[in-house]
């Protein structure tokens, strides 16, 4: 187990690297000058230089790319003649709209997107698995044709449209719940649920179609091995024979498939948080598309890219733990 994690913490770290090699070339040395629009309109001459050289965009492309590296590992040294303004680790720059660091922008809204992203995936894991269970022990059964009616109808809705008919009948025509507003989980847990409870239901509903299949799969499987014939045979009761063999074998997948999701809740909570004016990432990440601000799109697609590499990595991990037979590979 020792080897395996070495050699799945060496691979990460590797992935992590080259993602930033490529996310640097795809916005740092694409067409364009990123010096121009960190000086903003009518720049240029000793102006436009002075930018140039703060950035360190006069520097050789090994030698910026090296600089980029350096911030983020240790730290970053911005100069332009006798100012120097240091950007401490993790430094992915400053915005260009703003002049704030990248990574106090994004400490400021990643809350928010952790809030969103954990609850709406704790929401799917527990309607996708139990709605995909019940529907293999029901097979043929009228409980099976409407679970996977439900399931169909789930994952081809898009977000944006369960999101609006959530606001127009909990909202606006029963008032039931308000208009989601984040209150922090420290100043008041209940609030901070209830406001939250609708972009989670939003989320939820497509993640827990994809798990509802998956384990749904998973356990018709499972339960046509022959280890599972034998159980019965020597006469244990059923529940025991669901409970202790045949989940653990039917979910496993879904370890992996959880890992995977993490990047589609991440491109789903952007529509999410703009529809319900929640101040996450994924509502910075438009704002900053739209205004061009290159190094808070930059930040934005680097911590995308850690967040997907941590969770491939951990639940391969996991499924080892589960799965002494993924060590061999």
């Amino acid at each position: 187990m020792t080897w395996y994690l070495v050699r799945r913490l060496g691979a990460a770290v590797v992935v992590l690297v080259a993602l930033s090699a490529i996310v640097y070339a795809l916005f740092y040395l694409a067409p364009g000058d990123p010096a121009v629009l960190a000086c903003g309109k009518g720049c240029g001459g000793e102006r436009l230089a002075a930018t140039q050289q703060k950035l360190g965009l006069d520097d050789p492309v090994p030698v910026q790319y090296w600089h980029f590296l350096e911030g983020i590992v240790a730290g970053r040294d911005y100069s332009a003649g006798p100012d120097v303004d240091h950007c401490a680790a993790p430094c992915l720059g400053y915005s260009f709209q703003t002049d704030q660091p990248v990574t106090a922008l994004l400490l400021d809204r990643l809350p928010v997107s952790a809030s969103l992203a954990i609850g709406s995936e704790i929401l799917a894991l527990l309607l996708g698995t139990s709605a995909g269970l019940l529907s293999a022990l029901r097979r043929g059964r009228l409980t099976e044709r409407v679970m996977t009616g439900v399931t169909l109808l789930g994952f081809s809705t898009p977000v944006f449209l369960i999101g609006l008919v959530l606001l127009m009948v909990f909202c606006a025509s029963l008032r039931w719940l308000p208009f989601p507003v984040y209150v922090p989980l420290t100043e008041d847990p209940v609030q901070w649920a209830r406001n939250l409870l609708l972009p989670w239901i939003s989320l939820a509903l497509i993640q827990a179609a994809v798990y509802a299949r998956i384990s749904r799969v998973g356990t018709l499987e499972t339960l046509l091995e022959d280890h599972i014939r034998t159980f019965r045979a020597y006469g244990l009761r059923e529940r025991q024979v669901i409970r202790r063999h045949a989940l653990r074998g039917a979910l496993t997948p879904l370890i992996t498939l959880t890992a995977v999701e993490v990047a589609q809740i991440m491109t789903a909570a952007v529509l999410t948080e703009t529809m319900f004016g929640l101040p996450g990432i994924g509502k910075l990440t438009v704002e900053a598309v739209n205004s061009v601000d290159l190094p808070v799109v930059v930040g934005v697609t680097v911590l995308a890219g850690i967040v997907v590499v941590v969770a491939n990595t951990v639940a391969d991990l996991l499924h080892a733990a589960v799965d002494p037979r993924v060590r061999i590979t």
